[in-house]
């Protein structure tokens, strides 16, 4: 079974089309990147999994329930960790957490698997604290218990480590990773690009309402058309052949890179330049593009498209 399909999906709000021609597939079981610039069309599409929104045109669809028909079981089947920190200010953690398994028709015995969120989120010394008293990183862990508490198969997370600092980052994406390791899909939209490589499997890329590029993370990032020659050269202040410079992305004094285009810019050639000019090569490796850097050159592709 897929996780959530979204089949000739628009939305419009008046003359704008936030989402056009909308068709792909979250696989079950899969940790999927949904990534895109602000304003992409990220947030809508969640919306719109969750039923907060209601397609142009077109459907969508959780775990085989169309959002629209069948929004109990759809509701059921999913839960959202939203990007902004909203909470009732009126209610302790525990309290909260009761209140939202209640919302689901969670029995009271379900009360030990709250309990059980509450300690491997690290929140016990914070379960009796209203949710008005707690910082922003403890807010945000509450959010992902709110999301898990009537044990949803699909977890949505819009931006959740927005704001939050590299511990509560860390133990953050363990966590996930354990529930995704349990069976869960996870759908993560982040602007940190090094999170989706390290935990995403599969990605989708956004940009002005339209699905750019989409595939398994490696096949995506073997589509890049360039490597990465990083050096560190012996001649501190000695300009490079003119024939180099416009192949530098980055030089930190005697480190540089360079990007070279596959099976045109020879690294042989780049070498032979180099000592041409007597500027002497002590370290040198390649490295493949990252994530970031695919996100970047796919965006500015069809900005171009977009704007020619």
């Amino acid at each position: 079974m897929t996780a959530i399909v979204f089949s000739n999906v628009y939305k419009r709000f008046g003359r704008l089309e936030a989402l056009s021609n909308i068709n792909f597939t979250v696989p079950e079981g899969s940790f999927f990147g949904l990534l895109g610039p602000n304003g992409a069309g990220k947030s809508t599409l969640i919306n719109l999994s969750a039923g907060l929104a209601r397609a142009s045109q077109g459907s969508v669809s959780v775990l085989g329930n169309d959002v629209q028909r069948d929004y109990r079981k759809t509701r059921q089947a999913l839960g959202v960790v939203p990007q902004e920190l909203v909470y009732d200010p009126f209610f302790s953690v525990r309290e909260m957490l009761r209140l939202q398994a209640g919302y689901f028709g969670c029995p009271p015995s379900s009360h030990s698997y709250i309990d059980e969120l509450i300690e491997r989120l690290d929140l016990i010394d914070k379960a009796d604290t209203n949710l008005h008293d707690l910082s922003g990183g403890m807010k945000r862990r509450v959010l992902v218990a709110q999301a898990l508490v009537h044990r949803p198969q699909v977890v949505i997370l819009d931006e959740p480590t927005a704001g939050v600092d590299v511990e509560l980052r860390k133990n953050l994406w363990q966590f996930v990773s354990e529930l995704h390791r349990e069976g869960r899909t996870i759908v993560l939209t982040t602007h940190y690009l090094e999170e989706a490589e390290s935990l995403c499997d599969q990605i989708a890329i956004l940009n002005h309402g339209r699905v750019v590029a989409m595939d398994e993370k490696e096949r995506l990032l073997a589509r890049h058309p360039h490597q990465f020659l990083c050096l560190t050269l012996g001649c501190e202040g000695k300009p490079l052949p003119s024939a180099l410079a416009p192949l530098v992305v980055k030089q930190d004094g005697c480190e540089l890179t360079l990007k070279l285009k596959r099976d045109q810019d020879k690294i042989g050639a780049v070498l032979d330049a180099l000592r041409d000019v007597d500027i002497p090569i002590l370290e040198l490796h390649t490295r493949d593009p990252g994530l970031e850097e695919v996100f970047i050159d796919i965006t500015a592709q069809t900005n171009e498209v977009t704007h020619g």
